[in-house]
């Protein structure tokens, strides 16, 4: 929770602004054997940039990833769940996993992807195709790396609930259920499934890779599901150490055993 705070302190951070430079630079050395990637290419990737750790093993690696831009409106958002939370339990897990994992382990990598958020003129219909460009770059520069995928996107809301995401793996996710019931986080990952969502896990699933969004998409409370996505209602006061704990237990369990 303290580096969802440090996150949320910046303000607003859009893909390409000196803040999210400047936090980029901050949460680089966090993250073991780190680097700054740049993405390819002219505007709108131009000046952006993932940031990449890992902890060596056998490959492919398993990768875990999230988010550290936040929309450019509305005014004032400033992400705490979307995608501070994610942000920090990535991080988290890159402290804690080298003391769990098993020898002849698999390669671990950590991606905070940059550009996940649409850039300005970016019409809804089209976010696919204009957002994601962190996870477009990342995948199209590391083809055959990866073997499996676990993206962290809206993990810290009181209350959290996660039904498989449509568009996420079956058997990848089926498989994260399971380790949720051996560490007693099971009721967070109930056996139904939500809408299918688009997200940083689609350009690994178009590459062949098992990949899954751990995102509740209602975030906002049962009262008024979705109420706090994309608003400046998105703050410190809505998310919740429990339920970021509860999320980062059942990747603690599952990622040695991948």
């Amino acid at each position: 929770m303290a580096l969802v705070r440090q996150q949320v302190a910046v303000g607003p951070r859009p893909a390409g602004s000196p803040q999210l430079r400047k936090l980029a630079d901050e949460l680089q050395p966090m993250l073991p054997n780190s680097t700054l990637e740049p993405f390819p290419g002219k505007r709108p990737q131009k000046g952006l940039r993932n940031i990449v750790g890992d902890i060596p093993g056998r490959a492919p690696a398993i990768l875990i990833g999230a988010h550290y831009d936040t929309q450019y409106r509305p005014k004032g958002f400033v992400g705490a769940n979307d995608s501070a939370a994610g942000t920090a339990a990535v991080i988290e897990l890159a402290r804690t996993l080298p003391f769990e994992l098993p020898a002849n382990h698999p390669e671990i990598r950590f991606v905070l992807f940059d550009g996940e958020e649409a850039p300005p003129g970016c019409p809804d219909r089209d976010f696919q195709y204009c957002a994601l460009r962190g996870s477009r770059a990342y995948a199209a520069a590391h083809p055959g790396q990866v073997a499996d995928m676990i993206l962290l996107d809206y993990i810290a809301n009181r209350g959290a609930r996660f039904p498989r995401e449509t568009n996420s793996s079956p058997e990848l996710w089926q498989k994260l259920r399971e380790a949720a019931g051996q560490v007693g986080t099971e009721e967070l990952f109930p056996d139904s499934t939500q809408t299918p969502i688009i997200d940083d896990h689609i350009p690994f699933l178009e590459a062949g890779i098992p990949a899954v969004d751990l995102i509740d998409f209602t975030y906002g409370g049962p009262s008024s599901p979705g109420a706090y996505w994309h608003t400046a209602q998105d703050t410190l006061e809505h998310v919740c150490p429990e339920s970021l704990d509860a999320v980062g237990e059942a990747l603690l369990q599952i990622l040695p055993t991948l």
